[in-house]
């Protein structure tokens, strides 16, 4: 890994892929008979590039993108100093499950807004939104509910919904804000994405 073990970013599914590769067994497959998930993190195991990806019947289906946004100097990621339990969260999510169906073509729409967006306000609301219902599905306060209310831009939850890192989108750089609340781990966009 190019990156600390400790910040999550698919670790456990980077070693499922892995695995599968090495044994030529379908790591989707090895991921549901494991640590269960959409298996989205498999995907992005298996390219470089951005991704979208949902799942029909069970079955994965993932295709690239281009998603290399003007704004992305107002992108950043914080780590949140914790490593969420997947399993954990993967458990509440399955839960809610049956509360995604009702608002699952909202959050297409929102998906591919983003990905055609020009300008870092719009993107921003479209997470903003997108933070809201799964805010409502799981039953949990967002994460700048809880612990930033005082932040001016958008935070976006990212991997086990409500840790590891969160996505930042502000005008203003966010680096000394997040630095006084202890949260020392402040990527741009350039340095997160793989070039």
């Amino acid at each position: 890994m190019s990156f600390p073990r400790a910040w999550g970013l698919g670790t456990s599914s980077t070693l499922i892929n892995n695995i599968g590769q090495w044994l030529q067994i379908d790591a989707f497959e090895l991921l549901s008979k494991s640590f269960g998930g959409s298996g989205y993190d498999i995907a992005c195991a298996k390219t470089n590039s951005p991704i979208i990806y949902h799942l029909e019947n069970e079955t994965p289906h993932f295709k690239t993108v281009n998603f290399n946004p003007q704004f992305k100097e107002n992108i950043h990621f914080i780590y949140l100093n914790q490593k969420q339990s997947s399993k954990s969260a993967i458990s509440n999510y399955v839960t809610q499950r049956h509360k995604v169906a009702p608002v699952l073509s909202k959050i297409n729409t929102i998906t591919e807004q983003a990905i055609a967006c020009l300008e870092g306000k719009s993107f921003a609301k479209l997470m903003e939104q997108h933070e809201i219902i799964m805010s409502d599905i799981l039953e949990i306060k967002t994460v700048k509910e809880k612990l930033f209310p005082d932040f001016k831009g958008v935070i976006k939850s990212l991997g086990a919904w409500g840790g590891d890192f969160i996505m930042v989108i502000s005008k203003e750089n966010p680096k000394n804000y997040f630095k006084e609340k202890g949260y020392a781990t402040i990527l741009t966009y350039e340095e997160m994405v793989l070039a």
